[in-house]
């Protein structure tokens, strides 16, 4: 049947991508939104809309009766799940499916065979397709787990069965270890998934991550779109991708992609799906196939010319694919980075984008206002910039430069962080595998605080006092031609400065005993909140303090020496310290879980806990004072 009205059943920038190639079809869309997302770019680019009520993802976008009373309130003949939430979930499919309503991803049965690790890995083994040497059991008991370990041997990865995107992952190089990660991983994933069922696998310690792309129809014809490279990750979870892999050639590929066909046409697939393998010393394995749309689609679109979300569309009508395997062309190469609200430790942050401007030439597919608040109830992607070239190394040069033109301002993102990537020797090399980021993160990080560091004092000055007076302004400016005393910290290392505006427009700066001339460089910058500036001044972001009328010896000892503070908006989930306990440093205070995922806050000395002031269930905001110290002597 031809789908008149189309429901999406997600939020963001996946939202808006249904919606783009929908109404490109004619089709009439339906969005859906929670509380947090009443003001959304996909609320107002939908033909209608409809309130879900709730904040939270359990009361909003995973429930199930609320999505379906929407569509048959809106006229929806079809449901769209997008990414995420409800996407895998069997029972969603077949709900849809028994309200009458067309289902735009595989069948349910097909869900419950690949859309679980462990069955499709029985699947797989029974089909011949290469997996690594494992355990998923129905007997989940600790013991069992533990002991299955040991027989194959560490180190090994502990995963959730249900789900993905890095959620409920843990690698365990020995046996002391394996107690407290299974723990970890199985409340993440019942958090995540609502499914804290484990499996465990032999762990590769430096492959490549690679999948297909394929897409099935319902005559029986399934074929394969080329393979993407995903090995730069943090967290489990994927940051770049990229089409053609570096580290495929013809018959790689070929073989993948057979296997990955095979796998689906065994469940009776239909729809979009990809199959992820790891690959080592040319050999590959299963992983686990995702039986939705990918957030990585995009390259695939751009090196194949082809529009996968109307593909999506026609099948789900009952078409047939639009081309057969021989038909499928490639051309050129393209690269895709995420674009998350996480700081350079990958830790997620909230707050408000204060300014925002997309750069023109590449794709970018976010959902991204100025004034949007960046929730922590939802995951921290904002969007994705994907480039596609001729070459690798054209590719490569047009994100950076559009990383480097792109502005965010108002909280934390991994913009330079992904272009530090990008123009990493071994990333250009094509010789980034899983373990990159765990290799090379820290010197990343290093030489963007250089950055950092390069351009703080003219980046400040610039922030505090620019030359044309305008919103950003401080008021009064610099009120007197006199040398006025001014503090600016970055990175908690203040530094003491006496400015005075020149006649010629310049500032005249003393500080450390030298007195210098400087003009103002261009710098974008948005003011937050204590005194705090978000600057980008060309490519660098950086976070500069005035503190002029702190005590000087509190700076220099750094903000809450005697309390641990959230780093971020989140739900406490477990306390682990108790007032009047000796803490040593590194023991895990809290866990928080924050954009469904769970973090685990240390102390950072030894100390002993004066007074805790969260509990569990209780939701903190960035900066909540958690726990206290007694005064060290």
């Amino acid at each position: 049947m031809k789908i008149r009205r189309l429901l999406i059943a997600n939020r963001g920038e996946i939202a808006r991508r249904v919606i783009r190639s929908a109404h490109a079809m004619g089709i009439e869309t339906v969005a859906v939104y929670s509380q947090a997302d009443a003001q959304a770019l996909h609320v107002r680019e939908a033909t209608m809309a409809c309130a879900l009520g709730g904040l939270a993802s359990a009361d909003s976008y995973l429930r199930i009766d609320k999505l379906l009373a929407a569509a048959v309130a809106a006229g929806a003949d079809a449901v769209h799940p997008g990414y995420g939430f409800l996407s895998e979930n069997a029972e969603f499919a077949q709900a849809v499916a028994d309200a009458g309503l067309v289902w735009v991803g595989p069948p349910a049965q097909s869900i419950r065979a690949l859309g679980n690790k462990a069955s499709a890995k029985h699947l797989a083994q029974a089909r011949g397709v290469p997996c690594l040497p494992g355990y998923q059991g129905e007997d989940q008991s600790d013991e069992r787990l533990v002991a299955e370990a040991t027989r194959m041997g560490f180190p090994v990865m502990v995963k959730a069965a249900a789900g993905g995107g890095g959620r409920g992952m843990r690698l365990v190089t020995e046996p002391g270890l394996l107690p407290g990660a299974v723990q970890s991983a199985r409340s993440e994933a019942q958090a995540a998934f609502g499914s804290g069922e484990l499996l465990l696998e032999r762990a590769l310690l430096a492959p490549r991550h690679l999948e297909i792309q394929l897409f099935a129809d319902s005559h029986g014809s399934c074929i394969h779109l080329g393979e993407r490279d995903c090995s730069v990750q943090r967290r489990h979870q994927k940051i770049i991708e990229e089409t053609p892999s570096p580290a495929v050639g013809e018959a790689l590929r070929k073989r993948m992609g057979a296997c990955a066909v095979e796998l689906a046409l065994a469940a009776g697939y239909v729809g979009a799906g990809t199959v992820e393998f790891l690959v080592e010393d040319g050999s590959f394995y299963l992983m686990e196939m995702n039986t939705r749309l990918q957030v990585e689609h995009p390259v695939t679109e751009a090196v194949t010319g082809l529009d996968l979300v109307q593909w999506q569309l026609l099948v789900a009508q009952g078409e047939p694919l639009p081309l057969a395997q021989h038909e499928v062309t490639f051309s050129g190469h393209a690269i895709e980075v995420r674009l998350c609200a996480e700081d350079e430790n990958f830790i997620p942050q909230s707050g408000v984008v204060q300014a925002f401007c997309e750069p023109l030439g590449p794709r970018f597919d976010h959902a991204l206002f100025e004034g949007m608040m960046v929730s922590p109830l939802y995951d921290s992607m904002l969007g994705k910039l994907i480039t596609h070239a001729p070459t690798r190394e054209q590719a490569i040069d047009l994100l950076i430069g559009a990383l480097d033109r792109l502005q965010v301002l108002g909280l934390p993102t991994n913009r330079r962080f992904l272009a530090a990537c990008l123009d990493h020797g071994d990333f250009r090399a094509g010789q980034a595998l899983i373990p990159f980021l765990q290799v090379q993160g820290d010197a990343i990080r290093v030489s963007l605080q250089k950055q950092e560091q390069d351009v703080f004092l003219a980046s400040g000055l610039s922030a505090l006092y620019p030359a044309a007076h305008g919103v950003n302004a401080p008021a009064g400016g610099l009120a007197c031609p006199y040398p006025r005393p001014l503090r600016l910290s970055h990175r908690g290392k203040p530094l003491s400065l006496r400015v005075r505006e020149a006649a010629d427009g310049l500032l005249e700066v003393e500080s450390e005993g030298r007195t210098e001339r400087t003009n103002r460089p261009a710098a974008t910058s948005v003011k937050l909140e204590n005194g705090r500036w978000h600057v980008q001044s060309g490519a660098v972001d950086l976070f500069i303090e005035d503190v002029s009328f702190e005590a000087a010896g509190a700076t220099a000892r750094g903000a809450g020496a005697g309390e641990l503070r959230a780093p971020f908006n989140g739900k406490v989930i477990a306390v682990k310290v108790a007032a009047g306990m000796q803490v040593a440093r590194g023991d895990t205070l809290l866990v928080i879980e924050s954009m469904k995922l769970e973090h685990a806050l240390a102390a950072t000395r030894d100390a002993v806990a004066e007074a805790v002031h969260v509990e569990p269930g209780q939701q903190v905001a960035t900066s909540q004072v958690l726990v206290t110290f007694h005064a060290q002597s």
